[in-house]
């Protein structure tokens, strides 16, 4: 019985260290805003948003979120193993009058850093 308990304490002493070890999921970006400048108005515009796993385990989006229905994400849906890369893709619809515009994109996942926030903005013209 003793054997038994110090083998299960050695087992799980290298378990802990081992994933101590581990660096979490993390992103790294490319860009984390973008600048679209003056664009038409009632033409979309879109950008991608290009990142690569710099942590160990793979990295899930859970969500990714803007803050109107006139920004709409798209984005990789499966899990980034350590070192590859993944993409959102972002696109305004720009209705109504000429004025500049600034919006977050929030992003959830797995990584060291849960939530990140992308921008974009710019300016409609006529």
């Amino acid at each position: 019985m003793k054997k038994l308990i110090i083998l299960f304490s050695f087992v799980l002493g290298i378990a802990v260290t081992t994933q101590a070890q581990t660096k979490p999921a993390e992103f790294k970006f490319d860009k984390e805003s973008h600048n679209f400048g003056k664009i038409p108005a009632n033409q979309p515009v879109s950008v991608e948003f290009k990142f690569t796993n710099i942590g160990d385990t793979p990295l899930i989006l859970t969500k990714v979120e803007t803050t109107c229905g006139c920004t709409v994400p798209e984005y990789t849906q499966t899990p980034i193993k350590k070192g590859e890369a993944g993409v959102i893709k972002v696109t305004y619809s720009a209705a109504g009058a000429p004025l500049p515009f600034s919006k977050s994109v929030s992003v959830s996942s797995n990584a060291k850093t849960p939530t990140k926030v992308l921008y974009i903005k710019g300016e409609t013209t006529k």
